[in-house]
């Protein structure tokens, strides 16, 4: 391998000394992740060799503080760019493999000197590249729960979007498919806004809606009725001819409960413009 040693190298300064040399000892030993590499600087500007290098020193050194902040870093950015678990899975294993390679070259070219207190660093650097795995799949974890909640919650605030275009009146365009999943996330926002932004009146425009299920229809007739409850008038507009088929077949009917009319231009002739 033709390392550079002197019988002074500590183990540190053994592995700094040969550092390029185990960078290409470290890219024998990921097979997979060594294609990789370019890829993962480009999506996150995460260096892996750099950050190798680094996590070598600290676990030589015995940093614990300095590992555990440096997973928790290292877990939050893998976590935003969604790489793939199993490559940094592979790379620190990778690194515990090399790392072990030439701690045995050194030991090999001290004059036959054997390390001192072989188990106890044994023992150190593997429970501190554990730490460190343990660390970074637990701040990985941690952060990607986060950002799921984070965009849930975007989403379901995008599902129902209510608008105001006055103090008291507001609309509420629904588009796409309504499900039991998305009736529930309606009738919490619609009733939490209504307290909140005191709408007298609410303008439900249902044309980009193509069709509901019979429950969804009834769970929509009970968000009225709770509006009704909170002083609030529901209008609603656009209903589609496969929407009113499914209503008359089924004995469902809105006019009953709210206002209907054909399209939101008229709703908005009607209550914002006169």
């Amino acid at each position: 391998m033709g390392l550079s040693f002197q019988n002074s190298y500590s183990i540190k300064e053994f592995i700094e000394q040969n550092k390029e040399k185990f960078k290409n000892a470290l890219l024998h030993e990921a097979v997979n992740v060594k294609d990789k590499i370019d890829e993962i600087l480009r999506i996150g500007n995460i260096n892996l060799v750099n950050n190798a290098q680094k996590l070598v020193i600290d676990i030589i050194d015995g940093n614990e503080q300095e590992l555990r902040s440096f997973a928790k870093q290292e877990g939050i950015a893998w976590a935003t760019h969604s790489i793939a678990l199993s490559f940094k899975l592979e790379w620190v294993q990778a690194i515990r493999r090399t790392l072990w390679n030439f701690i045995q070259k050194y030991n090999e070219l001290s004059d036959n000197r054997k390390l001192k207190d072989f188990f106890e660093m044994e023992q150190q650097i593997n429970n501190l590249v554990d730490q460190f795995l343990n660390t970074f799949f637990i701040s990985y974890s941690t952060y990607k729960d986060k950002l799921i909640t984070a965009q849930r919650q975007l989403v379901e605030n995008l599902s129902v979007p209510i608008i105001p275009i006055s103090s008291t009146i507001c609309i509420l365009p629904l588009i796409g498919s309504v499900d039991s999943y998305r009736t529930a996330i309606l009738e919490e926002k619609v009733l939490t806004e209504i307290g909140r932004l005191r709408i007298q009146t609410l303008i439900v425009d249902l044309s980009g809606i193509s069709d509901m299920a019979n429950d969804v229809i009834d769970h929509l007739m009970k968000i009225i009725d709770g509006t009704s409850m909170m002083g609030c008038n529901t209008v609603i507009t656009g209903l589609r001819a496969e929407v009113v088929r499914k209503m008359i077949h089924s004995g469902q009917t809105f006019y009953k409960k709210t206002k209907t009319l054909g399209t939101l231009q008229q709703a908005l002739k009607e209550y914002f413009i006169n």
